[in-house]
């Protein structure tokens, strides 16, 4: 593929809720360009973006994908992002990455969450946004009804360019309203153009007075002379829709049907005329050692590049996906990673079709690339020259709180496994792994249960690593109910050295949070003073392991009252032992309760769905602290709920949602568990055990 210079590119994101056509409106550029002679289906998995095997299996976009088009001497980058929430990280990243965003919406489904999400993450990137309204060949497809809930949804800045000829199965074409023109589609990917029949000016004259005013009042000038003199000539109402989509202050609608490639040659051509390059784009902040500065799109600038997307492969490594800022990436040089503070060789440059590999000479400022086998580059990280080293702003990204425990099922696999995550982990950033030392459980945490579906089916394929996964186990406390005294004796005579070790102790339960206090109140040489650290060890060891549960006990006194020893038989670890024994007699006495750990949750939904959520709560022993609007349309509920009931809420939510509401978690407290339900987490862990001692 050839070099093209920043004029033009354009480095365009397609995103919207899932099912939407994102994937298949990909396909049709590449068909309608050319650059595929044959269009493949999702339902098939022969598309060019769907290429992994999970998106095949699942078919859906489980990972972002690119593609270029070049279309009328201009390369379009265009980038097509999973619209299923369990797969926002890739969403997020690909943002920065683009200068403007295509909206893909259902004329059937309407407006989606992901729709909505997809528009905010635009907004909060000051990225124009457009929106292409697909599916008008199918049943019930309902333009007039999508296109009042896209105004009801984003406001008056969404404004038609196009409406669409004829409805569901007869779905014809489409009318230009900015030039008054009619195109149809008898046959193959490109229209044939005519003027406005008669039938279509009593609709279309309307729809383009509406955009004639639309168009004014995104610019002071224009909206001054269109008060003047009632309309606008052509030439500025053109170059007012230009300028108002690039200050992102104007969303044109564009119609069409991505299955059918009608109106994408005309998506295509709206790309090309109207879309911003990157040149159009304002400098990128980025920090350096000597503070903020900016980097315009200059090819002969310092190299500034953006790593958005990581591939990882067993064989091949790492194939990097990066969005040139500023300067110029090319072969055989070197680079500095300056988020891992790393030097990186770069090899042979390409430019990505799905899964194929085009080489390219070079990728200049306001391109995108990828090469393979970076060692350190990471999602996420900036390249740049080692001499003059920065970093743009890390990205954000929601906090993925479902948790399974994993293990390999053959043993030997636990070094694969840990390769697996840790390749797993540099690609998605949204995926996170942990080693729970209370639990001894190692945890990923995912968006969703597809997200986690996917990581697991990807461990095994790409690392050959099966797993056993489980919710994650919650990590419970005991404490003590009341004071109680405890006699250790461990005193054992075999042939030879024996064992010797007496300790008395009392126990007592301290306030939340306290932690553990040991005080020696020995007096006399009961126990000499080199056997007291030993007793204490013994009781903080058996603390850690649990009585009656398996879990950490906690916020308790000890006092160390008597004991006896043996000048010969006596040792550190029979004072250990002792000590052990000690404080489970005296834990028995005084009885060991369950504590559970409490999650502050800050809940926003939706208005219409406020009493459902509450109710939830309320349901799941949750305490509302707390209601307050903030905007939008939407409530905030805070609530103090058990771990346990809301280890899965990330699907609960969703479902009693429609995908529309979201949730922070946080540690806040542990508190005491109901007995029925204490009851049966100690049988739980009893069987375990038992089960244990029995392999």
């Amino acid at each position: 593929m050839n070099t093209y210079e920043a004029r033009n590119v354009r480095n365009v994101l397609l995103a919207g809720h899932g099912g939407a056509g994102k994937t298949t409106l990909l396909e049709a550029m590449l068909f309608a360009s050319g650059r595929i002679t044959r269009m493949g289906t999702v339902e098939d998995g022969t598309t060019v973006s769907d290429h992994d095997p999970d998106e095949q299996k699942r078919q859906i976009s489980v990972s972002l994908a690119m593609a270029p088009v070049e279309w009328k001497g201009v390369k379009i980058n265009v980038l097509d992002a999973p619209g299923t929430a369990d797969f926002v990280g890739d969403l997020r990243m690909a943002v920065r990455a683009a200068d403007a965003v295509i909206i893909v919406v259902s004329a059937v489904d309407g407006v989606e969450v992901q729709t909505e999400y997809a528009w905010e993450l635009a907004v909060e990137e000051g990225l124009p946004r457009a929106i292409f309204v697909n599916k008008l060949d199918r049943e019930r497809a309902d333009f007039q009804a999508t296109l009042d809930q896209l105004v009801a949804t984003f406001g008056t800045q969404v404004a038609p360019f196009e409406l669409p000829i004829g409805a569901e199965h007869a779905f014809e074409g489409v009318a230009d309203l900015l030039h008054e023109t009619a195109d149809r589609y008898p046959s193959g990917p490109i229209a044939q153009e005519s003027p406005w029949p008669e039938e279509l000016h009593a609709v279309a004259d309307p729809a383009r007075e509406k955009l004639i005013e639309a168009v004014a009042e995104s610019d002071d000038a224009l909206i001054e002379r269109y008060l003047e003199e009632g309309t606008l000539p052509e030439d500025d109402i053109v170059r007012g829709a230009k300028e108002g989509f690039a200050r992102a202050r104007l969303a044109p609608v564009i119609v069409g049907s991505a299955a059918r490639a009608i109106g994408v040659d005309r998506l295509l051509d709206f790309i090309v005329e109207e879309f911003p390059s990157p040149l159009e784009r304002p400098p990128i902040r980025v920090t350096g050692p000597n503070g903020d500065e900016e980097r315009a799109c200059d090819p002969d600038g310092p190299l500034t590049a953006y790593v958005f997307k990581t591939v990882s492969d067993p064989f091949v490594g790492h194939i990097t996906m990066f969005r040139v800022f500023s300067g110029r990436m090319r072969p055989d040089s070197s680079v500095h990673d300056a988020t891992q503070g790393a030097d990186e060789r770069i090899g042979q440059l390409f430019t990505l079709v799905g899964k194929e590999h085009e080489p390219v000479p070079e990728v200049p400022a306001g391109d995108i690339g990828a090469v393979a086998k970076l060692q350190h580059a990471r999602t996420g990280d900036t390249l740049c020259t080692k001499d003059r080293p920065v970093q743009l702003p890390p990205i954000e990204l929601p906090e993925p709180l479902l948790a399974y425990a994993i293990a390999p099922k053959t043993k030997g696999d636990e070094d694969k496994l840990a390769t697996g995550l840790a390749r797993l982990r540099d690609e998605d950033p949204s995926f996170r792994v942990a080693r729970n030392e209370e639990t001894h459980e190692t945890v990923i945490y995912g968006m969703g249960e597809a997200h986690l579906g996917v990581q697991i089916e990807r461990l095994q394929r790409k690392f050959g690593v099966a797993v056993d996964h489980r919710p994650a186990k919650i990590a419970y406390r005991e404490t003590l109910r009341g004071k109680a005294k405890g006699h250790g004796r461990h005193v054992k005579q075999t042939g030879g050295h024996g064992q010797y070790a007496i300790c008395d102790i009392e126990v007592e339960p301290l306030p939340r949070g306290e932690g553990f206090v040991f005080e020696d109140k020995i007096f006399g040489g009961a126990i000499p003073q080199q056997f007291i650290p030993s007793v204490e060890k013994g009781i903080v060891r058996t603390m850690a392991e649990g009585v009656i549960s398996g879990n950490p006990m906690v916020d308790v006194k000890v006092t160390l009252v008597d004991g006896k020893f043996h000048s010969v038989d006596s040792s550190d670890m029979a004072f250990q032992i002792a000590g052990s024994l000690a404080l489970k007699e005296a834990a028995e006495a005084a009885g060991v309760v369950l504590l559970e750990p409490i999650v502050r949750l800050s809940v926003v939904v939706p208005e219409q769905f406020t009493g459902d959520v509450m109710g939830d709560l309320n349901a799941k022993r949750g305490k509302i602290q707390g209601m307050e609007p903030i905007g939008g349309g939407k409530q905030r509920i805070d609530a103090l709920v058990p771990q346990a009931e809301v280890a899965r809420y990330v699907i609960d939510l969703r479902s009693m949602t429609g995908g529309r509401g979201a949730f922070t978690m946080t540690f806040s407290h542990y508190e005491e568990m109901p007995a029925h339900l204490a009851e049966k987490v100690i049988a739980e862990y009893r069987q375990a055990r038992e089960e244990a001692q029995k392999r």
